[in-house]
This record gives C-alpha cells, structure tokens and sequence, in this order.
C-alpha cells in the first residue's frame, strides 16, 4: 500500500497488515498510522492487498470526479474516516482511473460504498449520505 502523507505529500509504502497499528511518514515525521482520512487506491493490486490483508473492516468508495454525489459524500467520508480512525479503514477508488476494478465488482451507480471484513465483501451500499447514516448501513 502506498499512503501519502497530509503534512508533506511524501508517498510511504506500508504493508497493509499495519493499517491497525501507528506508524509514522518517513519524511517529516507526522502520523500516518491510525489513517484519518481515506486513502487512495492507485491499483488493483493495492486494493486487493488492502482488502486481504487488512486487519480492520475496509470501506472502499467507488467514485469518479465528475459525480456531483460522490462530491457530496466526500466530506463525510473524511468525517467517517476521522471519527473511527483505527477502527476502520476507509478507501476511495475512482472509477475512471480503475474501470476494470470497478467492472470486477459490478458497480452500476456511484458513489457505491462496499464494506469488507476478513477479505470478503461484507455489504454495499449506493449513493450519497451522511457519516452517521454510512456507518449505521455498513455496521462499521
């Protein structure tokens, strides 16, 4: 996994059976580990191990930049991912950069949110909602 950092935008690659542990940027120091903010997906690859491998739940927000919902939700998944920071591990995926994930998961409308547990697809949601009303419809 790679996990850009806030403070300095230095990229930091981190195994994704650390995302429930503290870690910090290689550059400039600032916490990275317990993630509170969503991470980026930049590959397949990436999300497949973040899915596998995590030791927490994993919500992954399928979107694309030209969404006015997934422009809506997105600051609640940042409320999401900044309230339940290691509990879980929120990800967004874009749809236009990655259509052959999204095409794997059979996602018809965006923004869909999946929740994974334990590597397996867990529950799914569509469209835009709050940080309370996400996290109350993916039990997270």
């Amino acid at each position: 996994m790679v996990v850009t950092c806030t403070a300095c935008s230095t990229p930091n690659r981190l195994p994704a059976a650390r995302m429930n542990q503290r870690a910090k940027c290689a550059s400039c120091k600032a916490q990275l580990l317990p993630a509170s903010h969503p991470i980026a997906i930049g590959s397949a690859a990436e999300l497949d191990e973040l899915v596998k491998n995590a030791p927490l739940p994993v919500v992954v927000d399928f979107w694309a930049a030209w969404c006015g919902p997934c422009r809506m939700v997105a600051p609640e998944l940042e409320k999401l991912s900044a309230e339940r920071a290691g509990k879980v591990v929120v990800a967004k995926l874009d749809t236009d950069a990655l259509p052959d994930v999204a095409g794997r998961f059979a996602i018809r409308s965006i923004p869909t949110l999946i929740a994974f547990r334990g590597g397996r697809e867990s529950k799914r949601i569509s469209g835009a909602m709050s940080a309370r009303e996400i996290a109350q419809e993916l039990a997270i």
